[in-house]
């Protein structure tokens, strides 16, 4: 089983990305869906089909496609929890129709989104998942929020058991309702789920983001950004797919030079992704839509490999913390001991290294927890730099 994330900016070919590998796999013989979590519903609109919704489509032989809709998967499945957060809302005097849009809490419709995947895993029908993400820089977050909800809500579960007839002895006195039966089961059946989702989407040999970007600094920044969550996160970024590549060539100055200046971003793009294989796109004539041309672009990104792959798996950026101390280690390319410049600047770092043809700069963003820390020292060892942040006193 394998589950594909594709996640990047806004306009940089996420969606296009997306079907065009779930089609390389159906072609592959991989029994494949491709999952939408955009709520622009922009499957139909890739693959020029209408109705693609809720259910799966058969769009090929071996390909199916879903939208998901994080409210209808919310209002099937976990009304109950719904309906009871909105009632403690509405027990403190707040009007219930603002009690339901509250009790929604920020992240909960991209966590319902995700829920989805863990049911059709379930199911064992697909032999991979392609999932679109949403255009977010947050949407990372989503992923780990099945980890971070599941271990929390454990001890608030039990907590609810143990005091919930001690609860209902007061709740005259309270005015908040305490938890049915129907509740507390739904809400242990979710954490179940979400257990289980945190675990396959951590799972190097199962689940893999790839990054999309195109080769402008703004949609590689944001990349850069989600290579860094991803490696705090856990989860494994195994390629990088640069979109929109302009051909060199152009008679037209205009052409010619955003063509030379793709291609140095191209090249940082490599030096900033680093270890990651980076495949390049070139920029088509027309717009890309419908089946045919789908499958086109999906035999640029791949050639003659499978998208099942996994390209790459280990860990480009680590983070150990002890006591007041972070441990940052990057891995940089040809490099050599005391062939390196390091700088912070508020919340990123830059690294320049020195290789066979001159330096390579990376701009890296530093992770929250750095805030508040100084960088003590850095040290070359082998292709690993390792960085070392102190709380200050």
């Amino acid at each position: 089983m394998r589950l594909i994330i594709y996640t990047g900016k806004g306009g940089t070919g996420k969606t296009v990305s997306s079907c065009s590998t779930a089609i390389r796999l159906a072609d592959n013989n991989h029994k494949t869906l491709v999952i939408s979590a955009d709520p622009a519903h922009t499957l139909s609109d890739a693959f020029m089909m209408p109705d693609i919704g809720y259910e799966p489509k058969k769009i090929l032989s071996n390909l199916y496609a879903l939208q998901t809709d994080p409210v209808t998967e919310m209002n099937k499945q976990y009304s109950t929890i719904l309906s009871y957060v909105a009632s403690i809302f509405s027990a403190k005097g707040i009007d219930e129709t603002l009690a339901y849009e509250i009790a929604m809490l920020p992240g909960m419709t991209q966590l319902f989104s995700l829920l989805k995947i863990e049911e059709v895993m379930r199911t064992k029908i697909f032999d991979s998942i392609v999932l679109d993400m949403p255009a977010s820089g947050e949407a990372l977050r989503y992923l780990y929020f099945p980890k971070l909800v599941g271990s929390i809500g454990r001890k608030l579960t039990g907590l609810a058991g143990i005091f919930s007839g001690v609860t209902r002895m007061f709740q005259p006195l309270s005015k908040v309702p305490t938890p049915s039966r129907s509740v507390l089961q739904s809400e242990v059946e979710l954490l179940d789920r979400l257990e289980l989702l945190s675990e396959t989407i951590r799972n190097h040999d199962i689940t893999s983001i790839r990054l999309v970007a195109n080769p402008d600094t703004f949609s590689i920044e944001n990349a850069k950004r989600a290579f860094i969550s991803a490696s705090l996160y856990g989860i494994n970024v195994d390629l990088a797919v640069i979109n929109k590549i302009m051909p060199s060539g152009s008679s037209d100055q205009y052409y010619a030079s955003w063509a030379d200046l793709q291609r140095t971003k191209v090249k940082e793009a490599k030096a900033n992704f680093y270890p990651l294989p980076i495949q390049e796109v070139k920029l088509h004539s027309s717009e890309l839509c419908g089946v045919e041309m789908l499958r086109m672009n999906g035999e640029l990104m791949f050639g003659n490999e499978d998208p099942a792959k996994i390209f790459y798996s280990g860990k480009a950026f680590a983070f150990t913390t002890e006591d007041s101390t972070l441990r940052m280690t990057v891995k940089v390319p040809f490099t050599e001991k005391d062939d390196f410049d390091i700088e912070r600047y508020g919340d990123k770092l830059t690294i320049k290294v020195k290789n066979p043809v001159g330096y390579l700069v990376n701009i890296i963003p530093l992770p929250t927890a750095t805030i508040g820390m100084k960088l003590v020292k850095a040290k070359l060892l082998g292709d690993e730099l390792n960085i070392l942040f102190e709380k200050g006193v």
